[in-house]
């Protein structure tokens, strides 16, 4: 059975950090990229990072760049969003989701949220001002 299982939200306060995991199984881990996206109320979800297991090359939304981190333990089958310097305009609903790797950059796959066919259930982050 195909699982992503997002998790790591909570509240914090702006300025501070959040370490969101995304635990995979029942498909090739290395094989596949993993994008982070989010909900914020009243938007439209966004990628805001990917990685690609084969190569681990990385890719961020302008939003998140230099605050956030990916990075993927492929022992673990699990990628990591490291996130410094919350603000409140992060808080949203944090997504993980996994593609087979079609596209020919993490940065083109992210972009095109409907290739992603399996969907972690989201994990809330809220950052207080």
């Amino acid at each position: 059975e195909v699982q992503l299982q997002a998790s790591g939200g909570g509240l914090v306060q702006a300025g501070g950090s959040l370490k969101l995991s995304c635990a995979a199984s029942g498909f090739p881990f290395d094989d596949y990229d993993i994008g982070w996206f989010r909900q914020a109320p009243g938007k439209e979800r966004e990628g805001i990072s990917g990685i690609r297991n084969r190569d681990g090359s990385t890719w961020y939304a302008d939003s998140v760049k230099g605050r956030f981190t990916i990075s993927s333990d492929s022992a673990k089958n699990t990628v990591y969003l490291q996130m410094n310097s919350l603000d409140p305009e992060d808080t949203a609903v944090y997504y993980c989701a996994a593609d087979n790797g079609w596209a020919s950059t993490i940065a083109q796959a992210v972009g095109v949220m409907s290739a992603f066919g399996r969907w972690g259930q989201g994990t809330q982050v809220t950052v207080s001002s």
